[in-house]
């Protein structure tokens, strides 16, 4: 897994780079940022964009160089985290560190991320969860990052059919995404490791993929 983790890695850097090339920078902010907000509207959340919202610990976990940090107000304590971000500074015009003061940018896999004991209100996890490495681990920091009581966002490439999930599985079919499971697959992980649902957003339904947001909430005991 380890090998095919890297190759979708560097797979992953050159998509960002064909997607970009033509795209200006100030309109794609834009249009992202908006795409953002509709989601966070869609799942019932607009409330993080208000700025007069009480401040919030805030975690996005496989943020890319276009994440929902984009759009989460400054009163927050915001903390974005993806692997690649150094090399999407070097590679990407689009993305840049300084573009956003009010977040922590930390370099690193989510399953090597160690937040030194803080714990999150809110964790994101958009887009990234089938880009881990290890996704049991992956899936254990992102519920341990939550604080009991908090709320755990994460999106999901879901299979509609058993026999494609095998097919891919055995063959790399898709070398972005490592990790190929269906919609019950991933609930179960989440739920067996004490989270409850608060919704479930089918967002965009397609031949071989359908694409959902959990939204989950985490157990008030302690773990």
């Amino acid at each position: 897994m380890n090998l095919r983790w890297k190759i979708a890695q560097a797979a992953e850097i050159r998509w960002w780079q064909r997607y970009l090339k033509n795209k200006n920078t100030a309109n794609y902010a834009v249009w992202k940022s908006d795409y953002w907000k509709k989601l966070l509207n869609d799942i019932g959340l607009s409330v993080l964009e208000n700025p007069t919202a009480p401040a919030q610990e805030i975690l996005d976990a496989g943020c890319g160089p276009a994440g929902i940090f984009m759009v989460l107000t400054p009163q927050h304590h915001l903390t974005a985290l993806d692997p690649l971000l150094d090399e999407y500074e070097k590679k990407l015009a689009h993305f840049k560190k300084v573009f956003y003061p009010a977040v922590k940018f930390i370099s690193q896999s989510l399953e090597s991320f160690n937040s030194g004991g803080k714990n999150f209100d809110y964790v994101f996890c958009l887009n990234a969860i089938n880009h881990v490495n290890d996704l049991e681990l992956a899936v254990d920091n992102l519920v341990h990052l939550t604080k009991p009581g908090g709320v755990l966002i994460v999106s999901i490439d879901a299979h509609r059919s058993k026999f494609l999930k095998y097919i891919f599985s055995a063959l790399p079919g898709d070398i972005l995404h490592p990790h190929q499971f269906m919609l019950d697959d991933y609930r179960q992980m989440f739920q067996s490791r004490g989270c409850t649902e608060l919704n479930v957003v089918l967002k965009k339904e397609e031949l071989i993929f359908n694409y959902y947001i959990l939204v989950l909430k985490k157990s008030q005991r302690t773990e």
